[in-house]
């Protein structure tokens, strides 16, 4: 069995992934900032936890020691300032790689995302289109993925995987928004008519593919593969599924999108709001990319739908709402304050 090093260890694709792995059969080191990881598995003796920065070249390289393969999911989301999201995602990313290859660790796999497609204008996305970087966190991720390209070329493997958003068990952030009116039987706005795909992507499908970048042969997984739901309907189809489970009989309430993201810009720029600008300028629009190249090469086979992802994400929610109703934050593992849309609930 393998030694996995994975940074981000505490984030919500950490925990999942931690737990995947654990399943089957290997060792975990822990490694994230995060003051404590916060789950009954920090007490096995097959994970270690260590607490530590992606910046700081020598703690990770030296906690990194004795691992067979580092999976990279520590990021700073878009929420972060600008200087902390390129000092984490480019130089952090830089940082993680030079450890590994100075530990002898010929396999990095790197967590990027599809927001390095901007704001495209057609559909399906295929990995070898062109790269904008939209605000800070967009524009780094692109920069470590350049960094990863480095690497390469000095013979390292470096499988570059990006997911849509994913959501699953631990995911909160702005999704718990969304649940927290489910629950209390409210309807839900949507920007624009919610007529547009968005694909969204299941937690457990993306650990899979992630495993199999792990355990396919070199020459296969050296590559960059768009990992998302295969099944996927409109937005308003796809999260009215969650209302219905709610079971008020409450309904999805599509907006004019121009107004709406006005109103939101200007509530962001006042910090009234926690919706950030590539959630609410991209919700209205089109989102999802080709899998086909994930399916051909590694033979991944996600099993969840996004109704599924979304039904699956709200239940977990309900059965642990009572740990985290007291906390908020800017991880995808706490719920964002709601700010004024807190008012916005009455009307629905």
């Amino acid at each position: 069995m393998s030694k996995y090093f994975i940074t981000g260890g505490a984030g919500f694709l950490g925990i999942n992934l931690t737990r995947y792995l654990l399943e089957k059969g290997h060792s975990v080191v822990s490694y994230d900032f995060a003051e404590t990881y916060g789950y009954p598995e920090e007490n096995l003796e097959t994970i270690t936890v260590v607490r530590g920065d992606i910046r700081d070249l020598e703690t990770m390289k030296g906690a990194m020691a004795g691992s067979d393969i580092v999976v990279h999911t520590a990021a700073a989301l878009p929420l972060y300032s600008k200087e902390d999201i390129h000092s984490t995602d480019i130089d952090g990313s830089r940082n993680v790689l030079i450890a590994a290859k100075e530990n002898g660790i010929k396999r990095v796999i790197q967590i990027s995302s599809t927001a390095v497609y901007g704001i495209p204008d057609h559909h399906p996305l295929l990995e070898d289109d062109k790269l904008v970087g939209v605000g800070p966190y967009g524009v780094a991720k692109i920069e470590a993925e350049k960094v990863c390209a480095q690497f390469r070329e000095e013979g390292m493997i470096v499988p570059i995987i990006r997911p849509k958003s994913f959501i699953g068990p631990e995911r909160l952030g702005v999704f718990a928004l969304f649940y927290d009116w489910a629950q209390d039987g409210r309807g839900f706005p949507m920007i624009g008519s919610g007529n547009n795909r968005y694909q969204l992507l299941d937690v457990y499908d993306l650990c899979v593919s992630i495993y199999l970048c792990a355990t396919l042969d070199d020459d296969i997984v050296n590559d960059t593969f768009n990992i998302g739901a295969e099944e996927y309907t409109t937005m308003k189809e796809d999260y009215q599924a969650v209302l219905d489970r709610a079971g008020f009989g409450k309904k999805i309430h599509g907006f004019p999108a121009a107004p709406m993201i006005w109103t939101l810009r200007f509530l962001e720029l006042l910090h009234l709001s926690p919706l950030y600008k590539w959630v609410y300028e991209t919700a209205s629009k089109d989102s999802f990319v080709s899998i086909e190249k994930a399916k051909k090469v590694l033979g991944f086979n996600p099993i969840y739908s996004n109704k599924d992802a979304l039904i699956r994400n709200y239940e977990w929610y309900l059965a642990h709402k009572s740990e985290f109703e007291n906390s908020s934050g800017v991880s995808h593992r706490v719920p964002w304050k709601q700010g004024i849309l807190s008012i916005a609930k009455l009307f629905f």
